[in-house]
């Protein structure tokens, strides 16, 4: 059975998600023993740490001409405010994010897995940047995995 090129595209990233999150929990099951009784909002180092890491990742995105053209017309500094507080609810810290779901945020971006992955780099090299262990990084990064489907309109 042959599947036509876009849904074999897609069914592969999707793969290639799912094992990123599984290796990235993996990865991050080394250090649990050390780490169970703090929240993963804790070992990324708070809120302050979470706003710097969402500072230089708007930096990353302003000096990469493949993604900043899809913020040309963001309030940035929204952006900011509601991108630090999605990461601090999913990392369980206590915030709570209100943005709009992810699906229709991105509804007519056009976005693709190249731009969807370059962005997860610059998350990635910004966390890095701040001194991030890397266990609170994939743990960080495995829990934003399952927002793929709705970010890229596959819902």
């Amino acid at each position: 059975m042959s599947f036509p090129r876009k849904h074999y595209r897609t069914r592969r990233c999707l793969i290639a998600l799912t094992f990123m999150a599984v290796a990235f929990s993996l990865a991050g099951c080394t250090h649990q023993s050390a780490t169970q009784s703090t929240t993963l909002y804790e070992r990324l180092g708070g809120q302050d740490t979470i706003d710097t890491v969402v500072e230089n990742l708007l930096y990353r995105i302003a000096d990469d001409p493949e993604v900043v053209v899809f913020f040309a017309n963001t309030n940035i500094d929204l952006f900011a405010k509601s991108l630090a507080s999605q990461l601090c609810d999913v990392s369980d810290g206590p915030c709570r994010y209100e943005g709009p779901p992810m699906d229709r945020a991105h509804q007519h971006m056009g976005l693709t897995d190249v731009h969807f992955n370059r962005l997860v780099e610059h998350l990635d090299a910004a966390m890095q940047e701040e001194g991030i262990a890397l266990g609170a990084r994939n743990e960080l990064l495995g829990r934003l995995a399952p927002m793929y489907a709705g970010v890229m309109r596959l819902q």
